[in-house]
């Protein structure tokens, strides 16, 4: 709108420059009275566009530059904004690293506690197979005490008949 109006400004200036060049090889050459009033008429009409197109620029350049400055208010809001965001992202990204970093810290730890139970499970397991044999050792030596005892209770038995059928006899 700046550049027409400017323009429409030039070509009003070049039309009232032409006009005002005319007017006057007009009265050199004594151009009539009514001619000369309408051309002065005519310069008043144009001076006055003139002026009015001058003005409209002037007041749409002061409104350009006050939106312009409103943008670039709006822009620096935008970008200070912006600005912070990415400073407040960046720290959650320093945090979210940080956290990372202790859990794959702990993780690796876990893994190493994870391998040593592994082998203290088959430490464990290990012993539990010589455990297994030594139990399964132990009752079959319990089984044969068993039966033993149990032979050695039937002679018992046997030996308390045999006793009690000898001491009546030896008494009588």
């Amino acid at each position: 709108q700046l550049l027409e109006a400017k323009a429409s400004l030039s070509l009003a200036q070049a039309q009232h420059a032409l006009q005002l060049q005319q007017a006057k090889a007009h009265i050199n050459n004594m151009v009539p009275k009514k001619q000369f009033e309408q051309l002065q008429n005519t310069l008043r009409e144009e001076q006055c566009r003139t002026q009015q197109l001058q003005e409209r620029l002037q007041q749409q350049a002061e409104h350009t530059c006050r939106q312009l400055v409103r943008s670039q208010e709006e822009h620096e809001l935008l970008l200070q904004a912006a600005v912070e965001q990415a400073e407040g992202l960046e720290q959650s990204l320093r945090n979210a690293e940080a956290v990372l970093a202790e859990r794959a810290a702990q993780l690796r730890d876990a893994q190493v506690q994870l391998c040593r139970n592994k082998l203290l499970i088959e430490e464990l397991r290990g012993e539990n197979r010589r455990f297994a044999m030594a139990m399964q050792a132990a009752e079959l030596k319990q089984r044969s005490l068993e039966e033993k005892n149990q032979l050695l209770e039937e002679q018992a038995s046997a030996l308390k008949q045999l006793i009690g059928k000898i001491t009546p006899a030896s008494l009588s």
